[in-house]
């Protein structure tokens, strides 16, 4: 889908759920990784995550279209357009527009290992998870106080 088909398709979204036109742009970024859309408060622009069309389709791109102008149109109108608002969630809520977008799946290898580390205690065999490298000279076990070694966890093999 191109950027002219998702204005298209977001300003019959706007017209058909709230009924106002929308009269700014909205585009496709691909850098957006973690979530669904944004909403430009200073340009009123829109952008859409294309990994979402791609991943669940156009029915939970709209829930995301529908969310994004949410915050649009409530943003021009001076109501509270911010997730925690009470008008935010109403009109959310009307419309039948996502809270929160599906997650996809991670591309660039970086959440496939949530630990990289583990502390092992030398004396009673109390496994610690880490994400971070930790100096295990300054630490001790908050079990038994005892030494603490330090194994990296090999990450999955990619094929």
């Amino acid at each position: 889908m191109s950027n002219e088909e998702l204005q298209a398709w977001v300003e019959k979204v706007s017209l058909d759920s709230f009924g106002v036109p929308f009269r700014h742009q909205a585009t496709f970024n691909k850098r957006l990784t973690s979530t669904g859309g944004r909403y430009f408060t200073q340009s009123h622009n829109i952008e859409i995550n294309p990994h979402q069309l791609e991943q669940n389709g156009r029915e939970e791109v709209e829930k995301i279209i529908k969310h994004e102008l949410c915050h649009y149109h409530l943003h021009l109108a001076g109501r509270g357009y911010k997730h925690r608002d009470r008008d935010f969630k109403l009109l959310l809520r009307q419309v039948g527009g996502s809270r929160f977008c599906s997650s996809l799946p991670d591309r660039g290898g970086r959440r496939e290992l949530p630990y990289r580390y583990v502390l092992i205690c030398q004396e009673c065999g109390m496994k610690y998870m880490r994400k971070r490298k930790v100096d295990t000279r300054r630490f001790r076990c908050g079990k038994c106080r005892g030494k603490l070694r330090q194994q990296t966890l090999d990450s999955p093999k990619k094929s």
